[in-house]
C-alpha cells in the first residue's frame, strides 16, 4: 500500500510453488513472504515449513531475477533481528555476529539466498512490528484488555520494536537509496519487555501487573518460547547513518498513535 500511495504500480507474484515467477521489467522487488513463526507449535514439520517458506521462496525469487533480461534495480528481502539470537545486553548493530539457535540459523540462510541476487540487495532485519491490525501486538492485547496484562518472563529481555508506519517508510527508503546488505529495522528507543508492557498498559488505560511465567510459556509454546524470552538489543545504525529519520522513536508515542482512545 505504501508503494501505491506514492503512485508506484505494484504487481503481486502468485503464492510460492503455484506458478513460475517472472520479474521481467520490474524496477524493484520486495519479498516479505514467510510462514508465521507464532502460528503453531514448532514441530519438526512446522519448522521445515517456516524454513522452506523463507529460504526456498527467496532462492526461487533470486533465480527469477537472474533469468530476467531487464533486471530490477534492487531486491529488498525480509529477515529478522532473530538473526542475532539471544544476546543479553549486548548492543547489536549490523556488524554483530549471528546467533546459533533455530531463528538465527534460519535468518542466516535466508539472507545468504538474498545475497545471491545479481542486483543491489538489502536484507531488512525487522523487529516486532507494532500495528493496531494484529500481528505480534494483537496477540498481546487480550490479557491487557481483560485487566491481567503484564510482561513476558522476567521482563528484563530487550524488546526491539518498530511502528508499522516506520517499517513501511524504511522499506521505501531502502528501495530509493543506495543502501545495501543487512539493515536493522528497529526503533532507536529500544525498551525492555517490562518497559514495553508498562507502556502498552498505559496506552490502553489498563494495568500491567501480571507477568507470564517463563516456565508456563515453555509448557504452552515449547521451543518458540525462547524467541519471546530472549530479546535482542538491536540498533538501526546503518539506517540512521544513511539519513533515515524515524517518525516514532519512542514507544509511548508509537502506542499512543496506535491506540489514541485507549
Amino acid at each position: 500500500r505504501g508503494l501505491r500511495a506514492r503512485g508506484d504500480e505494484t504487481v503481486a507474484l502468485p503464492r510460492f510453488g503455484t506458478a513460475p515467477w517472472s520479474v521481467e521489467g520490474a524496477d524493484a522487488v520486495v519479498n516479505l513472504a514467510g510462514a508465521s513463526v507464532a502460528a503453531k507449535r514448532w514441530t519438526p514439520a512446522y519448522k521445515k515449513e517456516i524454513e522452506d517458506s523463507r529460504v526456498l521462496s527467496t532462492r526461487a525469487l533470486v533465480d527469477a531475477i537472474r533469468a530476467a533480461k531487464r533486471k530490477p534495480r534492487v531486491l529488498v528481502n525480509a529477515s529478522a533481528v532473530g538473526y542475532y539470537g539471544g544476546r543479553g545486553d549486548e548492543v547489536l548493530d549490523e556488524n554483530a555476529a549471528p546467533g546459533s539457535d533455530f531463528l538465527a540459523n534460519l535468518s542466516r540462510q535466508w539472507e545468504a539466498e538474498a545475497q545471491r541476487a545479481p542486483v543491489r540487495a538489502v536484507q531488512v532485519r525487522t523487529g516486532i512490528v507494532l500495528s493496531a491490525k494484529g500481528g505480534a501486538l494483537g496477540k498481546m492485547l487480550p490479557p491487557f484488555k481483560a485487566f491481567v496484562g503484564g510482561p513476558i518472563g522476567s521482563g528484563k529481555q530487550w524488546f526491539p520494536w518498530i511502528h508499522v508506519a516506520d517499517e513501511v517508510a524504511a522499506i521505501l527508503w531502502c528501495i530509493d537509496h543506495e543502501v545495501t546488505g543487512p539493515m536493522n529495522l528497529a526503533a532507536p528507543g529500544i525498551v525492555t519487555m517490562k518497559e514495553f508492557a508498562k507502556a502498552l498498559g498505559h496506552a490502553l488505560q489498563r494495568p500491567s501487573w501480571a507477568p507470564v511465567p517463563a516456565a508456563a510459556l515453555k509448557i504452552l509454546l515449547g521451543e518458540f518460547a525462547s524467541a519471546l524470552l530472549e530479546g535482542q538489543r538491536a540498533v538501526p545504525k546503518k539506517l540512521l547513518d544513511s539519513g533515515f529519520r524515524f517518525r516514532f522513536e519512542e514507544v509511548n508515542a508509537a502506542l499512543r498513535d496506535l491506540f489514541p482512545g485507549g
